[in-house]
């Protein structure tokens, strides 16, 4: 394998651990362009996800009165 690859996908996998969506998307790119394709390599996927968007109504307690 590439030295160029190899060290792209060490990188892939540091950002996947941190959270850092973008900068895997970028790595992905380049490992694209260098012609490497595998399954866990994704090239501008989108997906779609629902959040529920739920109201809630918060009604305050009722102070008791007193007599």
């Amino acid at each position: 394998m590439n030295k160029q690859i190899e060290a792209l996908l060490i990188e892939r996998r540091g950002y996947e651990q941190r959270g850092l969506k973008d900068r895997v998307a970028a790595v992905d790119e380049q490992l694209h362009k260098l012609g490497y394709h595998h399954k866990s390599v994704t090239v501008e996927t989108e997906t779609a996800t629902v959040a529920p968007q739920v109201e809630r109504s918060i009604r305050s307690k009722t102070k008791k009165r007193e007599v």
